[in-house]
């Protein structure tokens, strides 16, 4: 069945729900085959009528959880067409509706934009935190590569985003910013506790931003934003909407300014290459022994993975990817150098590929001598952090196409052979690690989860390409990152990109889940299915009331906690009595218990020999019933200790994502 927007957001009539259900249970036969004897008892149990755990029925006396009506009503509703006389919020959605913005994320604040926006047809999600719901818009663009807003009240709402814009800056993230603001007539006179200047406060953390001021400019403002959104290196843009702009009423299109259609105020024409320096990068990849490229952001933000793929298998070079998501190019391919991170000190010639956010000299773990070229649409950027040999000045996708079309066929047998050999060494040490971990039996070891979710997600009954991914957490991600793999474009999302917030784990989850229930963009062929996200138990912390937002909206998603009683950082005073317990939490928390609470489903894993069967209904759930499940993995603080436990806490792999390597 084809999941619609409809069936995301609403509870299903009979007839739906009865075709849903055959589709559903087709589909489990499979998805869960081979979960054990636990899991079909659940299903079992399920399709006769058994109340879902976590969620109260009328047998025990209290009322259940339940979507309010309302929703049904919403996603009935005609979207509105907004044509004058409009209001300068009107004017805006407007305009946002007419360059494909793809979703609104916000709690309740600035309403007449959200307002406009939700009405005007754009999906709309509403939360609990300002903040969790910006990583939420901050993760649907990464995974789409379609623009979506994130919206904040004046004052406490707005400061509450500051954090997620600060990552969707550091990943080179195309989110739009809108927030109220209080009246113009009100400025310097203190009225309202909720008063703030926005724009000094997002300095830094921004492409663009303006406080809009002149009402009939509402369009023109548009216009700058989507400009600045769409064109070049890509970062956030911050609007914020004083109520003089956004309640201004217009009669006609004389009482705008630059009202024009988005042709006229913006282009989607973008720099190509030189002849002479695509000439000098293909003579310079024609003398490397050991070439490799690097695909990154703007490779992603360009849909430049065909050209990609054409130029690596024309001259057989190996691709390794950086960035805020992967997938752009196979994991499944033999020229895939994502498990292969030992041979990466061999490359003699690493092509950047939108690499938009240049890690500095060792962050990436090529040898010293290795030359550079590298691809970029920012001019002034090129040669900032890491010296380069060629810098090629270009739309990533125009780059790509003509590296593709020059290049002669080449042949790079040994350099290939290489790139196997450190794979299977990698695998070999995470088989390793995985043994070692199925020797702990008294808790449940990360090398254990990342393992058999690895299975699960690749080497089970599911299609390997189908589950997208977000990949959070901190000493969790040391494990799991290194099991996770991505066989088409926006498959995982790399959460800690650059920045390394904790906490908007949830809120990802959120943002990947209405992207692929939606079907929006990279994730148009994945469209309903569910997805899983990785996090820890400091993370989760954060944003786990967004639970509830994801099963209001029958957002299915797995999030799997690692609980291990305390944060990553409590090894800094293992041997300081008083200073210990500022870094550890209470014991066996039940964070599943907190998903049912919510709505949402719950699984408690306390061994390894738990994980899947949990895995597998939770799975199940997702599919059956549309709601978020939380996995609640019991682990042990002392698992990062390489001496009493190895292999301890491992290094990082991949430049960008709080690299520390092993």
């Amino acid at each position: 069945m084809k999941v619609t927007a409809r069936h995301i957001l609403l509870p299903m009539t009979k007839r739906a729900t009865r075709k849903a259900e055959v589709s559903r249970r087709n589909f489990l036969r499979k998805a869960v085959a081979g979960a054990g004897a636990t899991a079909a008892a659940a299903i079992g149990a399920a399709r006769a009528g058994a109340e879902p755990q976590g969620i109260q029925g009328a047998t025990s006396g209290v009322a259940p959880i339940r979507v309010p009506a309302e929703f049904a009503a919403a996603a009935a509703a005609a979207p509105v067409r907004f044509d004058f006389p409009m209001t300068g919020a009107q004017v805006f959605a407007r305009a946002c509706k007419e360059e494909g913005v793809a979703a609104l994320f916000a709690c309740p604040g600035n309403y007449p934009v959200v307002h406009a926006i939700a009405s005007a047809g754009i999906p709309a999600f509403g939360g609990r935190h300002e903040g969790s719901m910006a990583h939420a818009a901050d993760a649907f663009i990464r995974v789409t590569g379609e623009i979506a807003v994130a919206s904040g009240t004046e004052g406490p709402g707005f400061t509450d985003m500051i954090c997620a814009i600060a990552c969707a800056n550091a990943a080179r993230t195309p989110l739009l910013v809108v927030a109220s603001n209080m009246s113009i007539a009100q400025e310097d006179t203190e009225s309202g506790i909720q008063l703030g200047y926005q724009q000094p406060t997002t300095e830094g953390l921004k492409k663009y931003g303006k406080r809009l001021i002149i009402p009939r400019r509402v369009h023109e403002y548009a216009g700058y934003a989507f400009r600045q959104l769409k064109s070049g290196v890509p970062k956030p843009v911050h609007l914020d909407f004083p109520s003089e702009v956004a309640a201004a009423r217009f009669k006609d299109a004389t009482e705008l300014e630059f009202y024009h259609d988005k042709a006229r105020y913006r282009t989607d024409s973008r720099p190509h290459p030189s002849p002479k320096d695509i000439a000098t990068a293909v003579d310079m990849i024609r003398k490397a022994q050991r070439p490799i490229v690097v695909s990154s952001n703007g490779v992603f933000y360009a849909k430049a993975w065909d050209a990609l793929k054409r130029f690596a298998e024309k001259a057989q070079i190996p691709v390794v990817e950086s960035g805020a998501m992967k997938g752009q190019f196979s994991d499944a391919s033999p020229l895939s150098a994502n498990a292969s991170p030992t041979a990466l000190a061999s490359a003699d010639l690493v092509i950047l590929a939108g690499q938009h956010c240049m890690p500095s000299v060792g962050e990436f773990a090529f040898g010293p001598d290795a030359r550079y070229i590298r691809i970029d649409q920012a001019h002034e950027d090129i040669g900032r952090n890491l010296p380069i040999d060629l810098g090629i000045v270009s739309c990533e996708l125009a780059a790509l196409e003509a590296l593709a079309d020059a290049v002669p066929r080449l042949a790079h047998d040994a350099w290939i052979a290489e790139i196997a050999a450190a794979k299977r060494k990698f695998e070999d040490q995470n088989a390793e690690y995985y043994k070692l971990g199925l020797g702990y039996t008294d808790a449940i070891h990360p090398a254990v989860i990342a393992k058999q979710l690895g299975d699960f997600l690749y080497r089970g009954t599911l299609p390997k390409e189908q589950t997208t991914v977000a990949s959070g957490g901190y000493g969790i991600a040391r494990y799991v990152r290194r099991e996770l793999r991505s066989y088409r474009p926006g498959q995982v999302m790399n959460g800690a990109y650059q920045y390394g917030a904790i906490g908007p784990d949830v809120g990802y989850a959120v943002g990947v889940a209405a992207a692929v229930q939606l079907g929006a963009g990279a994730q148009a062929a994945h469209q309903g299915h569910p997805i899983v996200c990785i996090t820890g138990d400091a993370g989760f912390g954060y944003t786990a009331m967004e639970i509830d937002t994801m099963a209001k909206y029958k957002l299915p998603a797995v999030i799997i906690v690692y609980n291990n009683n305390a944060w990553g950082t409590w090894t800094q005073a293992q041997r300081e009595a008083r200073a210990l317990p500022i870094h550890l939490f209470q014991e066996n928390l039940r964070y599943d218990k907190l998903a049912e609470a919510l709505g949402g489903h719950g699984e408690y894993v306390t061994r390894p020999s738990e994980f899947r069967p949990a895995l597998a209904r939770a799975y199940q759930v997702a599919v059956r019933e549309g709601r978020p499940s939380v996995i609640n993995c019991q682990g042990k603080k002392e698992f990062w200790d390489r001496a009493t436990y190895p292999p301890g806490a491992i290094g990082k792999i991949e430049p960008g994502v709080m690299s520390y390597y092993h």
